[in-house]
């Protein structure tokens, strides 16, 4: 059971000091979307090794596990048994247990999440629909109102809602970043994204990876909209549609131009990080979830070893 235990420590490891690594990340400089993956991932690796512990109480001589580790070192026969078999057989029971009562609650909280955004998003578009117009490439729903103001609606279909304020306050390349910007958050499902981590954290608000993810994804979707809009438009026009594009009276479903992390995506476009080619981009995405859901099993190794080493 000890086995399983190191496990368990390395999964409350990375829930709790995982964040605080990724919060020190200088967001002026690195690439977003990395970001994104690595919050994510982070939270699937957790969620794989509470799978992988209440499986390994289970499992006889905790699976293959405990047998890797029993060829490091012999005394490691100390640690696969350090509790009757009958209490690790009630512990992963009980594991079970939790595990599909926290699947259950995610499952409610996101459907019912998912409808109550259904319904306040065709009630808004209903509305918008009456005093607004299609028009435009890509079908943007211009609203005749003098603030400049844009934001975007996932769904079905999904929309691009701005004012009219947009073309009397910022000339055609600011505009175009604008939109741009809200295109990039559509095409990058960055809705769902905010969505799936704000149903995490209702379900384990106690747990700092799931707790402070929402926020983050929340910053990390803005910069890599803007990142997207730059490359199409420049960053002097994105820098100009950030200083003027105002920051309330978008719908809380949306995801608005102007309304998360205005300074820290400021002080980005003030600096010009060195983009590398996709092949790289690629790699390194893959090379960070990779990481980020192998930890938790990496640092309960770690520490199924240390204690060998030490009761050796």
């Amino acid at each position: 059971m000890t086995v399983a235990l190191a496990l368990l420590v390395g999964i409350l490891a990375v829930g709790w000091y995982v964040p605080r690594l990724l919060r020190r990340v200088d967001l002026r400089r690195r690439d977003p979307v990395l970001l994104i993956v690595a919050w994510l991932t982070s939270v699937a690796g957790v969620v794989l090794g509470a799978a992988a512990f209440v499986a390994m109480l289970l499992l006889p001589d905790h699976g293959p596990a405990a047998r890797l580790l029993a060829t490091l070192h012999h005394c490691l026969a100390v640690l696969e048994h350090g509790a009757p078999p009958q209490v690790e057989e009630l512990t992963g029971r009980l594991g079970v247990a939790v595990l599909v009562a926290l699947a259950v609650r995610i499952a409610i909280v996101s459907t019912r999440s998912s409808r109550l955004r259904a319904h306040r998003r065709r009630a808004n578009l209903a509305v918008l629909q009456l005093a607004g117009r299609f028009g435009g490439p890509g079908g943007v729903l211009w609203l005749a109102h003098d603030q400049p103001l844009a934001f975007s609606m996932a769904g079905r279909p999904a929309v691009v809602v701005a004012t009219e304020g947009l073309t009397r306050h910022l000339g055609e390349d600011a505009v175009a970043a604008v939109l741009a910007h809200e295109r990039a958050h559509l095409a990058g499902r960055h809705h769902l994204l905010v969505a799936a981590a704000e149903a995490l954290k209702a379900t384990l608000p106690f747990v700092p990876l799931f707790r402070r993810a929402p926020g983050a994804i929340r910053d990390l979707v803005e910069l890599a909209a803007d990142v997207s809009a730059a490359r199409a438009c420049g960053q002097a026009a994105v820098r100009n549609a950030l200083l003027t594009v105002t920051r309330h009276d978008a719908p809380g479903t949306s995801l608005a131009m102007a309304q998360h992390a205005v300074d820290l995506r400021l002080a980005r476009l003030g600096h010009r990080p060195r983009r590398p080619g996709r092949l790289r981009r690629t790699a390194a995405y893959g090379l960070t979830a990779v990481a980020a859901v192998t930890l938790p099993f990496v640092a309960g190794t770690g520490m199924a070893i240390a204690l060998a080493l030490v009761l050796c």
